[in-house]
């Protein structure tokens, strides 16, 4: 399903566009009339997807040797509504979503940082780094819940 990283980032890049317009849906629904699930519901979709389009920014920017500033652009388009979109068509534009999984070793001397060959074998085996992911997101979406919402 996701063979390159163009097509997972683009798959969460649409998903937190979705996720927003839930989350916003959920603040009208409670202003209007009160209903606060909306927001609870609409909340919790966003937020999960939030953290999992950040996790997902992150793995493609080190399989790609984004540099900083390609990285912060996907990272902090998250946080302003709708912006993964048009972050996604630069990223694409400017051809940093065009590599292909780094699943070998290479020549290139950025390929022997610390964490290649531990990437390069869960890129290998993507149901383990998917499910190990998910548990990472499910514990940090668990313990932002503890803690409370932003704001109070």
């Amino acid at each position: 399903m996701f063979r390159n990283p163009h097509s997972l980032f683009r798959a969460l890049a649409i998903a937190e566009a979705i996720s927003w317009t839930l989350l916003i849906a959920g603040l009208v629904l409670r202003a209007t009339t009160g209903w606060a699930l909306g927001v609870t519901i609409g909340g919790g979709i966003h937020g999960f997807v939030f953290l999992s389009y950040g996790a997902t920014a992150i793995l493609v920017a080190l399989n790609n040797r984004w540099r900083a500033w390609p990285t912060v652009v996907a990272l902090v388009s998250a946080v302003i509504p709708y912006a993964t979109i048009p972050a996604e068509l630069w990223l694409q534009r400017s051809g940093r979503l065009a590599a292909a999984w780094r699943l070998e070793p290479t020549d290139d001397p950025r390929d022997r940082t610390w964490y290649d060959r531990l990437m390069r074998w869960f890129l290998r085996r993507p149901w383990v780094l998917a499910t190990l992911i998910a548990v990472a997101l499910v514990v940090l979406f668990v313990v932002l819940l503890i803690v409370g919402p932003p704001g109070g």
